[in-house]
């Protein structure tokens, strides 16, 4: 079971508990925004996390190197009903892996991960890993 705390602090501000951490959103309604993220973008915040919480558990399964790893996530949505339609995701990584070995990463990626698996039930999740040879990075 996961849990959270999350309160408003007034002003729009709010805040979550989650872990040990204190993560400040944006709880405001119609007014100029705070630079805060807010629901939608801790949603898709949450999805990134998974991704690359995902990697580092099939860097140790499979096992899987990569030096490096780097995930844009965009959520675009519709007004009414008022709804996620659909999630793409890039994640860039730095590895000497062969490509079948990062076609099975990309497989168990869309496989495990909790988040993926319930926004994919709700909404159109597209998405690719690109890879860059760590030799290109020194």
């Amino acid at each position: 079971m996961y849990q959270v705390r999350a309160r408003s602090i007034g002003g729009g501000r709010a805040e979550v508990a989650a872990g040990t951490e204190t993560i400040a959103f944006d709880a405001s309604w119609a007014s100029e925004p705070s630079g805060l993220p807010g629901p939608a973008e801790l949603l898709a915040s949450a999805f990134a996390a998974c991704l690359l919480k995902n990697l580092e558990r099939s860097g140790q399964l499979l096992p899987f190197r990569y030096d490096h790893a780097e995930v844009d996530v965009a959520a675009r949505r519709q007004d009414a009903p008022p709804k996620f339609v659909e999630i793409t995701w890039e994640l860039r990584l730095v590895t000497d892996e062969p490509q079948h070995r990062v076609e099975l990463l990309d497989r168990n990626l869309r496989q495990f991960g909790t988040v993926y698996n319930t926004l994919s039930a709700a909404c159109t999740i597209e998405g690719r890993i690109l890879t860059t040879p760590t030799s290109a990075t020194s």
